[in-house]
Order: C-alpha cells, then sequence, then structure tokens
C-alpha cells in the first residue's frame, strides 16, 4: 500500500528508525498539503492512503489530486482541517487520534497556568536586561485561586484532577458530566463559570457551533484580573475581543498555544506575500491582532506545541498505524470520524 506522509516533521523520523513498516511504501514530504500543492502522476494514481497534520487542508480541490484515496489519517485530534462531507461524498474515510496528548497537553497546561500566575516571563526579561523590581513579580498561590475547566474529557478531566492536588476549587462546564472527576469538580453553567472562575481553561473540540465561544460578551461576564489558557483551538475566542480585554486590563494575563488562522500564522513554507495572496482579509486582520497580542508580556504565546513531547509523538504514530490497519482490515475503528 502506498502512503503519502504530509507534513513530516524532524521529530517523527526517529520514530520510523525503530519503527519500519515494511508492509507499507511510504513517501516523506515535510510541507503541508493544500490546494496549491503539486501532486505528480505516479502519487496521484498509486496512493491509496494519505496522513496529515493540522497545517495541512484537505478540500476538494485537494482530494482531486489524488485518483485512488481511500483513507485519510490525520495525526490530529482535531479534523476541522478536513472536509468531511466531501470524504464521505466519495467514500474516503477520515481516521484520527484520540488522546494522546492527555499527559503533555495536561503538563503543559499546568506549566502555562504556574508561568502567568507568577509573572515568569516580565521576571526573566527583566533579568536579562539588569533591570529587576521584584515587587512586580508579586503572583498568587494555586489554591488561592478558583478554576474554570471547559470540557472535560481525557484532557480537561486530567487538568482538573492535578489542579484539585494543589487544592485549588474547580468549576466545570461540559455536555456531559465525566464521572471519573466525581468529587472533584462541581459541574455549572456557563455564565457561572465565566463569573467565578479566577482562571479558565479550555480543552473541548473545535465545532461550528464552538465558533467564538468566548466574545466580547462573555468577557464581560468574566472576574476582572481573569487568566485565560487555550491549547484546544485558536477559533473558540474571538480574537480581537481578546485583544480588547486585554487593552482593558479585564485580563490579566492569557496562554495562547493556538491561534485563529494558525495556519497563516505558523506556515514558514511560503513567503508573506503568496500567504497573503490566497488568504481571505478576515483571516489576515487576525493575524494582525494576533501579533500584537504576541508582544504583550501578559500574553504566552506558542506555536501549538502543548502536545509536543516524544512520548506523545511516538503514540501519534502507533495509533495512526494501527487505525490504518484496522481500517484495511474492514475493522470498526473507535478512531473512524467518517
Amino acid at each position: 500500500m502506498n502512503i503519502i506522509f504530509y507534513d513530516f516533521r524532524d521529530a517523527e523520523e526517529e520514530y520510523f528508525k525503530h519503527h519500519p513498516n515494511d508492509d507499507f511504501d511510504i513517501k516523506f514530504i515535510k510541507s503541508a498539503l493544500n490546494d496549491n500543492t503539486e501532486v505528480d502522476e505516479h502519487d496521484s494514481a498509486e496512493t491509496s492512503i494519505i496522513s496529515i497534520f493540522m497545517t495541512s487542508q484537505i478540500t476538494s480541490t485537494v482530494l482531486d489530486k489524488f485518483k485512488n484515496l481511500r483513507i485519510i489519517a490525520t495525526r490530529t485530534t482535531g479534523y476541522d482541517h478536513i472536509d468531511i462531507d466531501e470524504c464521505a461524498k466519495r467514500n474516503i474515510r477520515v481516521l484520527n487520534v484520540e488522546h494522546y496528548g492527555k499527559s503533555s497537553v495536561t503538563e503543559f497546561t499546568i506549566g502555562m497556568m504556574i508561568t502567568l500566575i507568577r509573572n515568569v516571563v516580565p521576571a526573566v526579561r527583566d533579568m536579562r536586561s539588569e533591570n529587576i523590581n521584584t515587587q512586580n513579580y508579586i503572583g498568587r498561590d494555586l489554591k488561592a485561586l478558583k478554576l474554570g475547566v471547559i470540557g472535560t474529557g481525557a484532557i480537561g478531566s486530567s487538568v482538573c484532577k492535578v489542579c484539585r492536588s494543589f487544592g485549588m476549587e474547580i468549576l466545570a462546564n461540559d455536555k456531559q458530566k465525566n464521572p471519573d472527576i466525581t468529587g472533584i469538580v462541581e459541574y455549572v453553567d456557563f455564565q457561572t463559570l465565566l463569573k467565578n472562575a479566577d482562571i479558565i481553561t479550555l480543552h473541548i473540540p473545535y465545532t461550528k457551533e464552538a465558533y467564538h465561544m468566548i466574545g466580547d460578551n462573555e468577557f464581560s461576564e468574566m472576574k476582572n484580573g481573569v487568566y485565560l489558557i487555550n491549547t484546544a483551538r485558536g477559533e473558540l475566542i474571538d480574537t480581537a475581543a481578546l485583544y480588547n480585554a486585554l487593552e482593558k486590563n479585564k485580563i490579566a494575563g492569557c496562554a495562547l498555544d493556538v491561534q485563529e488562522c494558525e495556519n497563516i500564522i505558523v506556515n514558514n513554507d511560503e513567503n508573506l506575500v503568496s500567504i497573503i495572496n490566497k488568504t481571505d482579509k478576515n483571516c489576515i486582520q487576525k493575524a494582525v491582532i494576533t501579533q500584537k497580542l504576541a508582544e504583550s508580556d501578559r500574553v504566552i504565546m506558542t506555536p501549538h506545541i502543548a502536545y509536543n513531547t516524544v512520548d506523545a509523538i511516538n503514540t501519534i504514530l502507533d495509533v495512526t498505524f494501527s487505525n490504518i490497519r484496522d481500517s484495511l482490515k474492514g475493522e470498526n475503528s473507535t478512531n473512524r470520524v467518517v
């Protein structure tokens, strides 16, 4: 079976040294797959499986490039970068990887939480410039703050358990209660969480219904001086509203591992002119605001790396190949999206 791995990263190379997967003919391409990607005749005709990461964008135009495509295996949990409806029409199976980042994203979230409330970023900056004023770095104890967790799946519930060990009171919001955290959290409605949490962290998948679930109205409901952490998807937060809240000091600080229009913000494969020419104005405006946010000492911004550990990457690849093999055998997989 011919597979093309797009978005192939240096961090994944070590895995393949120890896991040759001889039953597949694998081609590795470091660039993302999108409408502008050129696919030669051989790959177009012979490739039955492609594996991608979140930086690829699978549209009908992309699908037209492959004549015999049977499976798309995304090495992510989210799949909003794939036109699911179009894949279903063409009888192309879409497979994802769930829960791979439970430990890594949990640890990253806690790290960002502590970094924010202990003012680590300005302290590091001032140490480098030899302009130190310890009064500027007075922080808070986690146990003195109330945590609001939006989304209590594998990662959200893990965050709850760790934060409870710090002695934090935890408010949670989700469509379904997770029995694994019974007695650890208090489930409340969305507005109650917004009004009462000192720190809010997002751990829900992105859907069209969740687009800008936090905007101007939601920021107005929050406490003054709240901290916000997003390791889920950038589109959950209205970037312009976040910038306004930060400017008005409604937000004491935020940590953003994900951003709106992330594919153009973290895309190093193309030059700026090329990106601008093919990007709608709305996305360009969001990218400009995101850059302004990144310049603030009260904002920690990282390029979607919360999951990015050797252990998580190995798990992603293990599950990806397991998904593909199960699918080829005709077995139902819990990781089959369509």
